[in-house]
């Protein structure tokens, strides 16, 4: 049977469907919209079925649409992922290295490792994305990652292998002139209501979401990364935990100070984890080059310097 579902229309279908029309996916593709219209239609005709109802002023997907596309993901998914093992096998070196590196972690301290990678094969594309809570493990679960450095907390299933590489110190952390510095005792449960906590939200897709430190009643602001917690509490619009190696400088320049508190938050071991068998050389160099950092507790994650 010859289908006439072939990779270029599936890819056509997703990319229409991500950004929201068929102009933009002729953008994101290289083609003019005209081009995009027709591989749609073709494929309408092709297997006789409606796949956008244009009834309305914007066409959507119709119940086999939304099949084709949820299907046609795990097809172009998976072409994808055999592309880059031919390739693999042939080099033994990645075409792409996909890292995670999670929000608790300063991805600055990362950068020179990234560097040598880069020099010792600079063919392989190295893809940095930052997760944040249960979403690093969700990434290496869905395999929207290869490598996470800095997850926490347990891995969520038996296949996936880790190196502890240290535990984090959270301390409570606000502007100097925050009205909570006047408080003479240690901050209650009771003394936080009346202030925004910020929050970094989980960016899980799959996994079960996590949260910490919110109170019942409070009022918080969501922010997208730790850095933005930083920034915001920096600038005393709220409060909230913060780990103690990523706001060295500030505490330096007195930017944020540490205030004591009723409840402390335990220190939160964190891990460099991979999925099954690291296959490529650049995620097995990665790893070992990883497993030789030291942690400081002031200073987070030391790389051991080593020839390129």
């Amino acid at each position: 049977m010859n289908s006439p579902l072939t990779l270029e229309a599936l890819r056509t279908l997703d990319a229409i469907v991500r950004r929201g029309s068929f102009a933009a996916a002729a953008q994101e593709l290289h083609r003019v919209p005209s081009a995009v219209s027709y591989t749609i239609q073709k494929l309408e005709q092709d297997l006789d079925v409606q796949i956008f109802d244009r009834s309305r002023r914007q066409a959507q997907l119709t119940n086999v649409g939304q099949l084709l596309l949820d299907q046609g993901r795990h097809i172009i998914r998976a072409a994808d992922e055999l592309t880059l093992l031919a390739r693999e096998a042939a080099t033994g070196w990645e075409a792409e290295l996909r890292i995670c590196i999670d929000t608790l972690l300063d991805p600055h301290s990362l950068y020179p490792l990234i560097g040598k990678l880069q020099q010792r094969q600079p063919h392989t594309e190295i893809r940095l994305s930052e997760e944040v809570l249960a979403g690093s493990w969700d990434a290496l679960h869905a395999r929207r990652c290869d490598l996470v450095i800095g997850a926490d907390g347990p891995a969520p299933h038996a296949q996936i292998k880790t190196h502890h590489l240290g535990s984090v110190e959270f301390v409570f952390a606000v502007n100097p002139e925050h009205p909570l510095t006047r408080c003479a005792h240690p901050i209650t449960p009771a003394d936080l209501r009346s202030f925004a906590r910020i929050v970094v939200g989980d960016t899980t897709r799959h996994l079960p979401a996590r949260s910490t430190g919110l109170l019942d009643g409070q009022s918080q602001i969501l922010v997208p990364s730790l850095a933005h917690k930083i920034e915001l509490q920096r600038q005393g619009l709220g409060v909230g935990y913060l780990p103690r190696h990523r706001i060295r400088e500030e505490l330096a320049r007195e930017d944020l100070v540490i205030l004591p508190i009723d409840e402390t938050r335990p220190v939160v071991p964190i891990y460099l984890a991979w999925q099954g068998e690291a296959r490529g050389q650049g995620l097995r160099w990665m790893i070992e080059q990883v497993k030789q950092a030291e942690w400081d507790p002031e200073y987070g994650l030391l790389l051991i310097e080593t020839p390129a």
